[in-house]
C-alpha cells in the first residue's frame, strides 16, 4: 500500500488574501568572468531556446471559449470520472448542474496552481541566473526567465478573460515555492525547480492537453510543454555533473530536500479549496481523492518525470529508494529521463520537417 500522509494536517485550507509576500534569502550572486564556453550541451539547448522564443500574441485570443461546452474545462472537459469516481462517493448527491460547476471549478483551480507555479519558476530561475556559475548556465538560464515570464502571461490571461477566474495559490505549492526560493544553494535551487516541480509540471501539462478539447488551450499547452522539455533538460544536464562529486552527506542531504518536494506536490493536487467551494466536507473529500485508484495512477503519472531524472541525476538509492518504493512509483524509474526524452522529441521533430 502506498504510502498516504496525515489526511487531518494535508485537508486544511488557507486563505491567501495578501497582494504580495517576500521570501528572505542569502543565496550569493555568483560573477564569472570566464567566458570560455566549455560546455557544448548546454550551449546547444540554449541555441534552440533563443531559436524557439514565442510571444503571447502568436495565441489567438479571440477565440470565444465557453468554460460549460463539452469537452471545455466545465462540462466533461476535466473529465472528473476519470480523476475521481462519483459512483459509490459523496459526489453522487450532485446533480448534473453541481457536477458541472464541480468541473469548472477543478479546471480553473488546477490552471490557477499551474499559474502560480509558473511564477514560482520565474522568480527561481532570476536567482538561478545569479547563483550558477558557469557561463553557459547563465546564458540558459536568461532564455527560461523569457519562457517563465511568457507561461505566467498566459496562465493569467486564459484564467481572466477566458475563465473569469482565479484561485489564490493553494498553501503546498506555496510552501514549496518559498522553500526553494529561500534557499541559497544553487544546486538545491536547480533540484527543486528544474527537477522536481518542472518535472511534475511537464507531465501535468500533458495530462491536461490530452483531455482538452478547446482549441485556445490546447494550442497554449502544446507551446509551454515544448518550452517545459527543455527546462527539465537544463536541470539534467547541469545537476548530472555536480551530483558526481557530492559526498554522502550532502547526497542524503539532497535525497531528503527531494523528498519533500515530491510529497508536497502530490499533496497540491487534492483539490482542498475546491471542495470548500462547493461546500463539501473538505476532510472527507481529501480522503476520498487520496484513496481513489484514478488519483493514484494519476499521482504515478505526474513522477513520470521526476523519478527517472532523479536516478539519471544518482539520488535513487538507498534512503530515497526506499521512500519512493513507499509512494509505489519506483516502476517509473526506466523511463526516459529528461534528457534523453528531449533529444528524442527534438530528432522526432526534425524527421517529421524533412519528410
Amino acid at each position: 500500500m502506498p504510502y498516504l500522509p496525515d489526511v487531518d494536517e494535508i485537508s486544511r485550507v488557507e486563505a491567501v488574501s495578501e497582494v504580495r509576500s517576500a521570501i528572505a534569502n542569502e543565496a550569493e550572486t555568483v560573477f564569472t568572468w570566464d567566458y570560455e564556453r566549455t560546455r557544448p550541451r548546454l550551449e546547444k539547448l540554449s541555441a534552440k531556446a533563443a531559436d524557439a522564443q514565442w510571444k503571447a500574441s502568436d495565441l489567438d485570443w479571440s477565440i470565444e471559449v465557453d468554460p460549460f461546452a463539452r469537452g471545455n474545462v466545465g462540462q466533461g472537459g476535466m473529465q472528473m470520472q476519470t480523476l475521481i469516481p462519483i459512483e459509490g462517493t459523496i459526489l453522487e448527491r450532485l446533480d448534473q448542474k453541481q457536477l458541472e460547476e464541480l468541473g469548472y471549478e477543478a479546471g480553473v483551480w488546477l490552471l490557477s496552481q499551474f499559474l502560480h507555479g509558473e511564477q514560482g519558476a520565474l522568480l527561481c530561475t532570476a536567482q538561478i541566473v545569479e547563483t550558477v556559475p558557469w557561463i553557459d548556465a547563465k546564458y540558459y538560464a536568461a532564455t527560461q526567465v523569457m519562457d517563465e515570464a511568457r507561461h505566467v502571461e498566459v496562465f493569467g490571461r486564459y484564467c481572466q478573460e477566458k475563465l473569469g477566474k482565479i484561485y489564490p495559490v493553494n498553501v503546498h505549492l506555496r510552501n514549496l515555492l518559498s522553500d526553494i526560493a529561500h534557499e541559497p544553494r544553487w544546486d538545491l535551487t536547480y533540484l527543486g525547480m528544474q527537477i522536481m516541480v518542472e518535472g511534475l509540471a511537464l507531465a501535468a501539462f500533458g495530462f491536461m492537453q490530452n483531455l482538452a478539447a478547446e482549441p485556445l488551450l490546447k494550442e497554449l499547452l502544446r507551446r509551454v510543454i515544448a518550452d517545459e522539455a527543455r527546462h527539465v533538460a537544463f536541470g539534467v544536464l547541469s545537476l548530472e555533473e555536480v551530483y558526481r562529486d557530492v559526498t554522502a552527506a550532502e547526497k542524503r542531504e539532497r535525497q531528503e530536500f527531494a523528498y519533500e518536494a515530491a510529497i508536497r506536490m502530490r499533496d497540491r493536487f487534492l483539490l482542498q479549496e475546491v471542495w470548500e467551494h462547493m461546500g463539501l466536507p473538505v476532510r472527507e473529500c481529501v480522503e476520498m481523492t487520496l484513496h481513489s485508484a484514478p488519483q493514484q495512477v494519476f499521482r504515478q503519472m505526474l513522477f513520470s518525470k521526476i523519478v527517472p531524472n532523479l536516478r539519471k541525476l544518482g539520488l535513487l538509492d538507498g534512503w530515497l529508494r526506499e521512500r519512493f518504493g513507499e509512494l509505489g512509483v519506483l516502476h517509473l524509474e526506466n523511463l526516459p529521463d529528461g534528457e534523453t526524452e528531449f533529444l528524442s522529441s527534438e530528432t522526432s521533430a526534425t524527421a517529421t520537417a524533412t519528410a
